[in-house]
């Protein structure tokens, strides 16, 4: 049986032209992605987004609109199930309370599961700036939008 893997994660950009970023540690990894993760059963797209938001960022959003769903095969880093993304534009509702980073992989404290955040210029933005391929694709997709 194939198992199929639901993504969806939050493009947030602010007033200065930066793009919300968060470098994880977790399965033995360390790797930059977009703020976001997995659906969870009977969960729609865009409240899984929201909650994801509410978990990782501690932030309420609005989903402004679809950017991107994974048009190719992508195979998880993790598993073998297959991964299908799905991106959205977000604004944050109230200001957001993290502790950005300005280094890769700062995280505070140690564990198993770390995460911090970073803004990136979105003209300084570049595709492997990103671990996973969908993110790569999309950070080039946000690279010819400028």
């Amino acid at each position: 049986m194939y198992q199929f893997n639901v993504r969806v994660y939050g493009l947030l950009i602010n007033e200065r032209q930066e793009i919300l970023v968060s470098d994880e540690q977790e399965y033995g990894m360390q790797f930059t992605k977009f703020p976001g993760g997995g659906l969870e059963y009977g969960e729609g797209l865009t409240d899984g987004l929201k909650r994801e938001f509410v978990e990782e960022c501690n932030a309420e959003i609005e989903v402004i609109s679809h950017f991107y769903t994974t048009d190719f095969f992508v195979k998880s880093a993790f598993n073998d199930s297959q991964i299908i993304s799905v991106y959205y534009l977000v604004k944050n509702i109230n200001a957001l309370d993290l502790n950005f980073k300005t280094k890769v992989f700062d995280f505070d404290g140690e564990g198993d599961v770390l995460q911090a955040f970073r803004w990136v210029k979105l003209n300084e933005l570049r595709e492997d700036d990103f671990t996973f391929p969908i993110d790569q694709y999309v950070a080039g997709l946000l690279i010819k939008n400028l």
